[in-house]
């Protein structure tokens, strides 16, 4: 007895069936647009127009109040890294207000929800865009808290803004070494190729690195960049992500810590290794030599007047993602 061939239009339904499963996922993943509409943030997203080389553009940021009953609270600023946006604080904005402060994170203009526009980016302008989205806020006094290209950031806030910087926070900061003495110089259009030939894959495993072990809960840091690679705005994001990495590269801090006069914080995760475009560098030796965040810690709070250094043994390049409440007690502690 010889079995009877499917019948072709019941192979195909059968194809359809199996598939059916898979399409459906493919449909469920988004892909996000420039400013990264459709993604939820954990707090309400406000806009602020801000001005730059003539133009206004838009500057997302979310405003928490403090959770209690405060008299005159105090204001934290925090301000995110190069491969982040505001929303990876959410843990660090719900620990600050439920501790009575009133929390301010704004997306520097060509990060998160705010505008990529393809213009000179430079510290000094994002220093002054956050310092009048504070005054539009009515805030005089803050606390700066800076993470990565954060870090770099608060410090030029701090040193353009003394009067207002009451206490200064650099969680893992990059930019604690001069990156133009040992990272070959890159033009823009070598930049922005870079940007364009990036996978969700080669996100995931530059995300990895930042980590001394991986979790589930860093997924999202990693999902939503990469929801924008098939978006038409991607040239966009990728054209501010190239230029912004140049601003790191051509305007270092490091020589300047020691112009700091408000009280500062260094929190060190120890087994940091970042160096910005640590790919171009082809030499080990100085792959070794640099982005020793142990040293270039100790190095930085004894450059800062009033430095104090917080040491985070086992912790990578986000203590606040890897090491939550020792980050915020040191944090807390700091503050208060």
């Amino acid at each position: 007895m010889t079995l009877k061939q499917p019948r072709p239009i019941l192979v195909v339904v059968l194809n359809l069936l199996f598939l059916l499963p898979q399409l459906a996922q493919a449909q469920q993943k988004p892909t996000y647009n420039a400013t990264l509409d459709g993604y939820t943030y954990p707090y309400e997203v406000q806009s602020f127009p801000v001005q730059v080389e003539g133009e206004k553009y838009k500057m997302a940021y979310m405003d928490v109040a403090p959770a209690k009953k405060v008299q005159n609270p105090q204001t934290v600023l925090l301000l995110h890294g190069k491969n982040f946006l505001g929303a990876y604080w959410a843990q660090t904005i719900k620990f600050l207000s439920e501790n009575g402060f009133r929390v301010v994170v704004p997306d520097q203009i060509g990060f998160g929800k705010s505008d990529k526009p393809e213009v000179y980016y430079n510290f000094h302008q994002l220093a002054q865009s956050t310092q009048e989205l504070l005054q539009h806020l009515g805030v005089k006094q803050v606390i700066v808290v800076g993470h990565s290209m954060g870090g770099m950031l608060a410090t030029r806030f701090a040193l353009l803004y003394p009067e207002m910087t009451t206490k200064l926070v650099l969680e893992n900061p990059i930019g604690l070494e001069d990156y133009r003495l040992f990272v070959p110089y890159k033009n823009m259009a070598e930049l922005y190729q870079t940007e364009l030939n990036r996978t969700g894959e080669s996100m995931r495993k530059y995300h990895q690195s930042y980590y001394t072990s991986w979790k589930p809960a860093y997924d999202e840091w990693v999902r939503v960049p990469a929801a924008q690679l098939q978006s038409p705005d991607y040239p966009k994001v990728a054209k501010a992500s190239a230029l912004t990495y140049a601003m790191i590269y051509q305007q270092p801090v490091v020589y300047e810590f020691s112009q700091l006069q408000m009280p500062a914080l260094l929190v060190i995760g120890q087994a940091d290794r970042t160096i910005v475009d640590k790919g171009y560098i082809k030499d080990k030796q100085k792959l070794q030599e640099h982005g020793q965040y142990p040293e270039l810690g100790r190095k930085t709070a004894a450059a800062i007047p009033q430095g104090k250094l917080v040491v985070l043994e086992n912790v990578g390049h986000i203590p606040h993602l890897e090491a939550t409440q020792q980050f915020h007690q040191a944090l807390l502690d700091f503050i208060r």
